[in-house]
């Protein structure tokens, strides 16, 4: 015969039972705990930091929050970002900009660009799937970009955006659209047809 007390008695009621597991460590234990949490976020911390060196951009890793660049990016895309400074700013390369006034960047493709003979670059942002480019984005009476709004350039992607799980895929390529494609169905690396 079993007696309703003892079925289920070891499983807890509800997940505030953890600070009941944890009185019940000695304090060597409670230690290492949490020892192996400040070392798994200082790690992160730690691989982050170096992100933001070798890629030379100030958040080396974004998610695409809306559909203005769709097709080529989806809401939940994530984007893998440089900025080297001496790189050149072109027409069709996809970046990721800071406008004066919003917190959140956002992810469009240079539709023009203005070189000075002193250097100075200026430039103009369109989405892919806006009507019209992104003078009514930008701070009041600014109606140019400048590499100093620029936070990275898309050098990469992950498809996360897509329902479809079977066909995530991860591409790095220059920016300007000609992708390398590393397929998690395919496994292997191809270059993009008619490339």
């Amino acid at each position: 015969m079993v007696r309703a007390s003892t079925v289920g008695a070891h499983l807890p009621a509800s997940g505030l039972d953890i600070f009941g597991d944890l009185r019940k460590m000695n304090k060597r234990q409670l230690y290492y705990q949490v020892l192996n949490f400040a070392m798994i976020v200082s790690s992160a911390l730690m691989i982050w930091k170096g992100l933001i060196v070798l890629t030379g951009s100030e958040s080396p890793i974004v998610v695409v929050l809306s559909g203005s660049m769709e097709p080529a990016f989806h809401r939940g895309d994530l984007l893998f970002l440089t900025n080297f400074r001496e790189d050149p700013i072109r027409a069709g390369e996809i970046v990721v900009f800071k406008v004066e006034g919003r917190d959140i960047p956002i992810v469009h493709r240079v539709i023009k660009v203005h070189e000075k003979d002193n250097g100075d670059i200026k430039f103009l942002t369109k989405g892919d799937n806006n009507e019209v480019d992104d003078r009514g984005l930008y701070k009041e009476g600014q109606n140019w970009l400048e590499k100093k709004d620029v936070v990275g350039r898309a050098r990469g992607f992950v498809q996360l955006g897509s329902k479809d799980l079977e066909s995530l895929q991860v591409t790095y390529g220059d920016g300007n659209g000609n992708p390398l494609q590393y397929s998690r169905l395919d496994v292997a690396w191809t270059e993009e047809p008619g490339r």
